[in-house]
């Protein structure tokens, strides 16, 4: 009885962990598009986030997040501002 019950926490636990990470994937343009706004930039409805691998390094996350008004490219460092460039319709360079 005591494996099975040892058995069914671990099955619990990795299932809250996956789950854990698919919300906040789903939540990632909502939590950029908070930061954005809080650093004065215009976010009206988030759409979508897209990491960009080429522009990312460790501890440098950079995403290009989509806007209902906008597009932006965000690049996220630990304990700091994000740095935020306006991306113009059709002008998105280091893709």
């Amino acid at each position: 009885m005591m494996k099975f019950t040892g058995l069914a926490f671990a099955v619990l636990f990795v299932g809250d962990v996956a789950g854990s990470a698919a919300r906040t994937e789903e939540n990632l343009p909502d939590l950029l598009a908070i930061q954005l706004r809080a650093q004065g930039y215009a976010c009206d409805k988030p759409l979508k986030a897209e990491r960009n691998d080429k522009l990312s390094k460790p501890d440098n996350e950079a995403w290009t997040l989509t806007c209902s008004n906008a597009t932006y490219r965000v690049t996220r460092v630990p304990d700091l501002a994000a740095k935020v460039e306006k991306i113009e319709d059709g002008k998105e360079a280091g893709k």
